[in-house]
């Protein structure tokens, strides 16, 4: 904790400027403060961002080996501290210590500097086309902005790409997730990355963001939020034409064919669901079943929610933490109580917290069933452990529903073959899609259609993101 209340900026931690304000960081399991972080001002923005324009031009120029050095020192000390990041992020945003922040949650962090490694080593930096050298040179200073459900997930599939690239940063983490991210701070520190390559400020979005977005000095933006976010970044960053990079929201489809097994299709459907609480962007919050099998997916589907173990994420045998702060378990609760309002069919779960829990931000494994397209609670992103059931016809409509969206992150097709699966998938208008219960794949691109984004983040993909185009032209 001793830097919690200090920025990281120009390779070294330093007291937040005088116009800074203090912020308290809440255990959501508990309530309690788990301490202090100070939210940026407009003087720490400023010394971050001119920290970073002074570093680029010298790590810009450094040879590629030398910057995937720098990764490879990352990572090792990254494994160093991977017990100290699981319990970092099991404290800020109540993912089960044991399990999901342990097993998932922190690993995924080392799995993005392992896998930019792996494309940096195989990418094409320059290639001849015709008479001309077409050369991939780093984009500049980027802003790095990302919010509190997948907090090294998020953070690390943007450092690291823009690290390999040869890009400098400011990188602003959500203010409900700073401790992975001070912990973070201190494996970079550690790694040794030149001064001001990588700089870390805390800060309210809505106040920061526009600073980042909008200042000359800063050539990209990296940022995973809310649709709301990303139309603020895209405006702020348009009067200097910045080069943005979205990840947004999802109310991702999951579509259950009529042949699929049953059991194994909407089991898998609602564990997906309720993993992380609810709170992934591209959890498949919209089951779709076939009408005359809703009445046995509902069944199944309360079966599953009454062995989820609510409760304290220091507890092994806890399977869901708490939502991951106050301002989100309100939202959730209101919206739980619109479906039934809207007169959506409550199938297990509901408003109000499991019983025995009345400390900490914990709610309801809840689903609904027969809910349309026009729904409130089938059109909003939740991001809660909330599932809307709906029903379909014949395939046609099952797909005309899942694409009635202004999302397109993410969709997931059961059948009783891949290949039936993959059939329905090729009709998604979604960036993903994930067929009979496969598993996300780190090298594969991460990113949507309409309002769930611009540009791709993960492996190769994302690291283009970070590099400009240059073509050179020989007589």
């Amino acid at each position: 904790m001793s830097h919690l209340e200090q920025f990281y900026i120009n390779g070294g931690w330093v007291a937040p400027g005088a116009d800074a304000k203090p912020f308290d960081v809440i255990n959501p399991a508990t309530e309690a403060s788990e301490g202090k972080v100070y939210l940026a001002g407009r003087s720490d923005v400023d010394a971050a961002i001119q920290a970073a324009r002074d570093a680029f031009d010298g790590f810009a120029a450094l040879p590629l080996d030398e910057r995937l050095a720098m990764l490879e020192r990352l990572m090792a000390a990254y494994q160093a501290r991977l017990d100290d990041m699981a319990d970092a992020i099991s404290r800020e945003m109540g993912a089960p210590r044991h399990g999901l922040a342990a097993k998932v949650q922190a690993p995924m962090g080392l799995g993005h500097i392992k896998a930019t490694l792996e494309a940096a080593r195989d990418f094409e930096f320059e290639q001849t086309l015709g008479r001309a050298t077409v050369r991939r040179e780093p984009a500049g200073v980027a802003a790095l902005i990302t919010p509190w459900n997948w907090p090294m997930n998020q953070v690390l599939c943007k450092v690291a790409p823009a690290i390999a690239a040869g890009c400098t940063m400011v990188l602003k983490p959500s203010e409900f997730a700073p401790l992975s991210a001070r912990v973070l701070a201190e494996i970079i520190d550690e790694a040794g990355l030149p001064a001001g390559v990588f700089n870390m400020i805390y800060g309210d979005g809505a106040e920061v963001g526009p600073m980042l977005s909008s200042d000359p000095r800063v050539d990209m933006v990296s940022l995973t939020g809310s649709t709301r976010a990303g139309a603020s970044v895209s405006k702020e960053a348009a009067d200097t034409f910045k080069r943005v990079s979205l990840e947004l929201g999802g109310k991702s489809a999951n579509i259950i064919l009529p042949d699929a097994d049953f059991q194994k299709a909407v089991g898998h459907g609602v564990q997906s669901m309720m993993n992380n609480t609810g709170q992934s962007c591209n959890a498949p919050s919209r089951m779709l079943v076939p009408a005359d099998k809703l009445a046995e997916a509902e069944a199944i589907a309360a079966q599953v929610c009454e062995k989820l173990t609510v409760g304290d994420p220091r507890d092994e045998s806890t399977k869901l933490g708490p939502i991951a702060n106050e301002r989100q378990f309100k939202r959730v609760q209101s919206l739980i109580e619109k479906g039934i309002e809207e007169g959506a069919k409550l199938v297990c779960g509901g408003p109000g917290k499991p019983d025995g829990l009345e400390q900490g931000f914990f709610a309801r494994p809840t689903v609904f069933s027969q809910v349309n397209n026009q729904m409130l609670i089938a059109r909003e992103e939740i991001f809660g452990p909330v599932l809307v059931m709906m029903p379909y016809d014949d395939v046609d409509q099952a797909v005309a529903i899942a694409n009635d969206s202004d999302y397109g992150l993410s969709g997931y097709v059961y059948g009783a073959t891949v290949e039936d699966a993959a059939e329905v998938a090729a009709r998604l208008r979604t960036g993903m899609v994930h067929l009979n219960g496969a598993q996300l794949d780190l090298p594969a691109p991460f990113g949507g259609y309409k309002h769930s984004g611009v540009g791709r983040e993960w492996g190769v993909y994302g690291l283009e993101e970070f590099l400009e185009v240059k073509s050179v032209f020989h007589p």
